[in-house]
């Protein structure tokens, strides 16, 4: 195997200038001579599909591929290989953190000339950061009790009680429907505005109905046969629920207060393609949860009289704020010195490609070590004292 090496100074012989968006213009010409390299590789290429009667396809001659593609078409084919092969050595060169695919415009291209270009890609913004450690230290003094009180466990013992009355009450009618057949005789004896049945109907209200006594035969009839033995079992149970519930609401809440405060004091300039690639990502997301639910999405956008585009428009602020975050969190991680645990990379890449064997390794890795690093950052975060 051979290595393709460049006497060039890429440092020097291509210029790149900031752009706005969080963008690098990268200007510069390249020596006849390196697209002379190509041109083999590029007839190859134009051939392969060419058929000749008493020849092989691939193996036409190169007069024939001329005559039939025209000089110019190979003299483009060049170009983009060596601009293929350019790039990255650019890229290096000037250390620049590249997002995306570069937009590229060959402004000069003719035989003997050399090849001039422009390329603009998006590059990661700068992030001036707070003092995101006071931001953490702050916030963490904020921070809700996770404490279940009596009134709340109260609270939910009401919802409950008064749930299972209204769901009684359509029980009852449904069965009284049921057994009862409706004639024109009894016409008279029908619910009218003014009749006694129905102000009886309208009286019940299981919002603010009194509500049946709390015993343990009571709560042996709710949940699950044998889920409840006693008043005290059952409040026992109910609070254990509802720590749960807090302290999952307080997590994500303190966790969403803490990076929303060093979100808001950040500078940076964010690239359009980070919110398009998190756009992409929540209609991905919608389109996979409308399939589970046996929809289809032309059904629902019309359902809900939106296009595509106008939700798309409705996301961008919450793009927004998921691309800034984990940009954020990068930077972080960049200054903390913070990685992923190895053992646990490992771990979940494994189990993940067990599960879904036709994925991209490389990708799975990359999509586990963010979701790692970035668990590392908030950690160390909420451990801010």
């Amino acid at each position: 195997m051979t290595t393709h090496t460049h006497d060039i100074d890429f440092k020097k012989t291509f210029t790149v200038e900031k752009i706005a968006g969080s963008q690098v213009k990268i200007t510069g010409e390249i020596p006849y001579a390196e697209l002379a390299e190509e041109r083999p590789a590029a007839l190859k290429a134009l051939g392969k599909n060419i058929e000749v009667d008493g020849f092989r396809k691939g193996h036409v001659p190169e007069s024939v591929i001329i005559a039939r593609v025209g000089e110019m078409a190979i003299l483009n084919e060049m170009a983009e290989r060596v601009l293929g092969h350019f790039y990255p050595h650019i890229i290096d060169a000037h250390e620049l953190e590249v997002i995306g695919h570069p937009k590229v415009e060959i402004t000069k291209l003719a035989p003997e000339n050399p090849l001039a270009f422009t390329a603009t890609v998006a590059i990661l913004p700068d992030i001036t950061l707070p003092d995101y450690r006071a931001i953490a230290k702050e916030k963490n003094a904020q921070k809700a009790s996770l404490e279940v009180t009596d009134e709340e466990v109260e609270k939910q013992i009401e919802s409950i009680m008064r749930s299972r009355m209204a769901y009684e009450r359509l029980q009852s009618k449904a069965a009284a429907n049921t057994e009862k057949t409706v004639t024109v005789e009894d016409a008279p004896e029908l619910p009218t505005p003014e009749s006694e049945s129905a102000k009886t109907e309208e009286a019940f209200d299981p919002e603010t109905a009194p509500l049946p006594e709390l015993t343990d035969e009571y709560v042996q009839g709710l949940g699950q046969p044998g889920q409840f033995t006693s008043v005290e079992d059952f409040k026992a149970k109910i609070k254990e629920h509802l720590t749960i519930e807090k302290e999952q609401e307080v997590h994500t809440k303190h966790r969403a207060d803490i990076t929303d405060a060093i979100i808001t004091a950040s500078t940076m300039e964010l690239p359009e393609l980070l919110v398009d690639s998190e756009l992409g990502q929540m209609w991905a997301q919608m389109q996979e949860d409308i399939s589970r639910a046996n929809l289809k999405v032309e059904d629902y956008l019309a359902h809900i009289k939106k296009t595509e585009q106008q939700l798309r428009e409705e996301w961008k602020p919450a793009a927004e704020k998921r691309a800034k975050l984990q940009l954020v969190l990068n930077e972080i991680a960049k200054k903390e010195d913070l990685k992923p645990d190895v053992e646990a990379l490992e771990d979940q890449v494994k189990a993940l490609m067990e599960q879904y064997k036709d994925a991209d390794p490389m990708r799975v890795r990359v999509y586990v070590a963010s979701i790692l690093q970035n668990e590392a950052v908030m950690k160390m975060l909420e451990e801010m004292q």
